[in-house]
């Protein structure tokens, strides 16, 4: 890496900050905020609560490997859309009314994603022959698929809009997205704990995921036909000149040269965390005091350690994009770390240090997350500032797909 590269990032102090972001209106009683935050949380909340439910998805459908075939087909389309809106966006620049064309699409889209499973569980749940049980998996399949999409259309839209906006709207999607994970690890371990131990409590249990996540959704759908009726974001659209200021044909290989460095900070990022979270956490240890309550809670500590992080930005952020891509950097140290905990000493074996990793794992992922993704749109010139977020996230999904298959072919 180029150090001389990086001391230039950490020189761009807001260049591309327009009269709203340097003189932001005021946003009363924080509703634009909050309203980014249950977009952020609702942009999540379907893939969080599908693979919550995989131990339903496995009892229905054994031998199908589903968590494999679900971060597949989910992180594969999702990344798919984000290319594509990565042209689009040259001629398209993200307007009021395209803002709400796309994420009314992508939140229907997750409704019918969602719902399809207890559909699918009410039309199949008395015909055991394999011809449809392994149609009724196709059709999982593909609802997981179409939530990929539909996750490439919010997160691309959203992270764009909001690259052009004063930074805290940046943080609310992200603090937002964390939240989601904390939310169906808490559903997770009431219904385990309240529900019996059958196959009609573990039915009851997915189906509660499912019903929860699509009211979300449709609450999602108001919001963000609300949010630029707002009198703030008019504000803040009218002194960004509505969009129309964008250049119709971004630079875009300038664009990505000038943020290569952060775009390799987040996808090594993702890369760190998706090969140990969740499957390290999840199959690769155990605890003889906690036992199958063991991987509920590590990842529940985890979702709660990554809201914490996304949540600091709130209070700081650290100045210059060079020093937050080399904290990514230094994130490879936790394979190590974790290849202690599973083959060292005994000691090492124990909960606690386990726990500290994990805690290290999630606030490190969500503060270095929320930190570039909050930077980068402001390191290059406002036309540039949505095509950047947008790459930024393009890279995002590129290490969720390559920590995933580094999950599965390499074990700590």
């Amino acid at each position: 890496m180029d150090a001389t590269k990086f001391k230039e990032m950490e020189s761009v102090k807001g260049d591309n900050e327009t009269p709203a972001a340097a003189a932001a209106p005021r946003d009363a009683y924080k509703v634009a905020y909050i309203i980014h935050f249950l977009l952020g949380a609702g942009s999540l909340l379907p893939w969080n609560a599908l693979i919550t439910a995989v131990d339903y998805f496995g009892y229905c459908y054994p031998g199908r490997h589903v968590e494999k075939v679900f971060s597949v087909a989910y992180m594969s389309s999702s990344l798919a859309v984000l290319g594509a809106m990565l042209g689009l966006g040259r001629r398209n620049p993200i307007t009021k009314l395209w803002f709400r064309l796309r994420m009314n699409l992508g939140f229907s889209m997750f409704v019918l994603s969602l719902i399809m499973t207890p559909a699918l569980d009410w039309w199949f749940k008395d015909n055991k022959q394999p011809g449809r049980c392994a149609a009724a998996y196709s059709a999982v399949v593909a609802s997981v698929v179409i939530c990929g999409l539909a996750d490439g259309l919010i997160g691309g839209t959203l992270f764009g809009s909001a690259g052009k906006l004063p930074k805290q709207y940046m943080q609310a999607i992200f603090a937002g997205t964390a939240s989601s994970g904390v939310l169906i690890c808490a559903l997770r371990i009431i219904t385990k704990a309240s529900l019996p131990q059958t196959a009609q409590g573990l039915k009851t249990s997915a189906h509660l995921y499912f019903i929860v996540s699509t009211a979300i959704v449709i609450g999602c759908i108001g919001c963000c036909n609300l949010l630029y009726k707002l009198p703030v974001m008019q504000q803040l659209v009218d002194d960004d000149g509505g969009g129309r200021n964008s250049s119709p044909a971004p630079r875009f290989w300038s664009v990505a040269r000038a943020i290569k460095w952060p775009a390799f900070g987040i996808f090594t990022i993702y890369t760190v965390t998706l090969s140990i979270f969740p499957g390290f956490l999840a199959e690769n240890i155990e605890s003889e005091l906690l036992k199958d309550w063991y991987p509920i809670l590590l990842i529940t500590v985890y979702n709660i350690s990554d809201f914490l992080g996304k949540s600091m930005t709130g209070i700081h952020v650290v100045k210059g994009i060079g020093k937050a891509t080399w904290g990514c950097v230094g994130r490879l140290l936790l394979y190590p770390m974790f290849s202690l905990c599973l083959h060292g000493p005994r000691w090492l074996k124990t909960e606690t240090p386990i726990v500290l990793l994990t805690v290290t794992l999630g606030i490190s992922n969500g503060y270095l997350t929320s930190v570039l993704m909050i930077l980068s749109p402001k390191s290059v010139p406002l036309s540039d500032s949505e095509i950047a977020a947008i790459v930024m996230a393009v890279f995002l999904g590129m290490g969720l797909v390559a920590g995933s298959v580094l999950g599965w072919v390499w074990i700590i």
